[in-house]
């Protein structure tokens, strides 16, 4: 790869870092938050589905903004909204300013600093050869983020306080409008990826992908993915408190899925250079369901739980790799953040249900049981799901001139 490449890469990695570092650690503030202003699971599990639901609706705009003018410009925008939003958090006394910077201005903020931005920036920087391992490594900045803040923000919270921690993560948030440099560029430039110009409209693309099958599978498979990592990154920390098990524990399995997903999505990004990625995603689909089934049967105890959070993490981003660049792969690279943000927005349905019905599970029932086996269910389906796409280039991406 160039050193242009890397650089972006590099860069785009932990802009991915931060943004999805911060956003894995609003799990461990769930309970002091609702203790303190005196609100329900619900209620902060509300916030969380909001914010999942904001980042979907805005993800292909962000996305359609990083296509046209450059993912530089829209991650200094996402970063500043990222920021406000936490110190919205940080100051606020009531419920409604929980919803309004937890779900509405860090949802904004995400759509702009994550993987649709991100990696089609990445993937334009390099030949289709090396794609899938570029945006495996792009990926794995998101576990890198796990592992960093993850005990940082349990530890922050333990010594001045959770509106302090916020404060400081909110700094954090805003190095990411300065990594921006490293992903500008004019995205409608010829690129290794292509090997010309692709004079396709927006329009066009959107219509092309709208009538093409695998398109729509891919969409609806990454619904399951959505709800099935917010589930786990919002109530699990949660989960293990109320079963009786320290809550650093819980920090520190969702930081032992960062460290295991930094190999995962590595690995699996690298293997989608060789092997299908449609087979990939299957395979990964079940093995996850698999997981989450063998996680219930075992007695729980906290190495049950170490257990789980590293066989989960090893899966935990593997999907973006393969599903971003399966969307590459069909539709080309040149309206790569547009297409996969909306394929994203599916991402964003499901992890609205995973957080908000975690929530409203626990406040009638007293348990996240029903979703877990929810979890298990959606498992099955994403595998058949994945299975039929019909995963070539269009017929547009073969008329266009060979890469050099």
């Amino acid at each position: 790869m160039s050193r242009k490449a890397w650089f972006a890469i590099v860069c785009g990695a932990l802009v991915v870092a931060i943004s999805f570092g911060i956003r894995q650690t609003f799990g461990l503030f769930m309970r002091p938050i609702t203790m303190d202003l005196t609100i329900t699971r619900q209620a902060f599990a509300m916030a969380i589905a909001v914010q999942q639901v904001v980042w979907g609706v805005a993800q292909p705009f962000a996305g359609a903004v990083a296509d046209r003018l450059g993912a530089g410009r829209a991650v200094v925008v996402g970063g500043l909204f990222y920021a406000v939003g936490l110190w919205i958090l940080a100051s606020t006394d009531s419920g409604v300013g929980v919803l309004l910077g937890l779900g509405v201005f860090v949802g904004l903020g995400l759509a702009a600093t994550t993987f649709a931005v991100v990696l089609g920036a990445v993937g334009r920087t390099v030949t289709e050869a090396q794609r899938s391992t570029a945006l495996g490594i792009a990926t794995a900045g998101g576990s890198l983020g796990l592992f960093l803040f993850l005990p940082v923000a349990q530890a922050l919270m333990e010594i001045v306080g959770w509106q302090n921690a916020l404060l400081a993560l909110t700094l954090v948030a805003l190095s990411m409008s300065l990594l921006a440099f490293g992903l500008a560029g004019n995205p409608s430039s010829a690129s290794p990826a292509t090997g010309g110009k692709d004079n396709q409209t927006l329009a066009a693309a959107l219509a092309e992908a709208a009538t093409h099958p695998g398109f729509w599978f891919l969409t609806a498979g990454f619904f399951v993915c959505g709800f099935q990592v917010t589930f786990i990154a919002t109530h699990l920390p949660a989960y293990l408190t109320d079963k009786g098990i320290s809550p650093m524990v819980g920090a520190t399995a969702l930081a032992l899925v960062g460290v295991t997903n930094m190999v995962g999505s590595f690995l699996w990004g690298l293997a989608g250079g060789y092997l299908r990625k449609k087979y990939l995603l299957a395979a990964l689909y079940l093995v996850r369901g698999a997981i989450i089934f063998a996680f219930l049967m075992v007695p729980l105890s906290e190495i049950s739980a170490m257990v789980f959070a590293a066989t989960i993490g090893f899966l935990w981003f593997g999907t973006v790799p393969l599903t971003s660049g399966l969307v590459a792969q069909i539709f080309g690279v040149r309206y790569m953040s547009t297409l996969f943000g909306v394929v994203f927005f599916s991402h964003q349905l499901g992890s609205f249900l995973g957080a908000w019905l975690g929530g409203l599970a626990f406040d009638l029932a007293g348990s996240y049981e029903s979703v877990w086996v929810a979890a298990i269910a959606l498992s099955v389906l994403a595998a058949l799901l994945h299975w039929p796409i019909a995963d070539g280039p269009v017929v547009r991406l073969r008329s266009l001139p060979a890469p050099a």
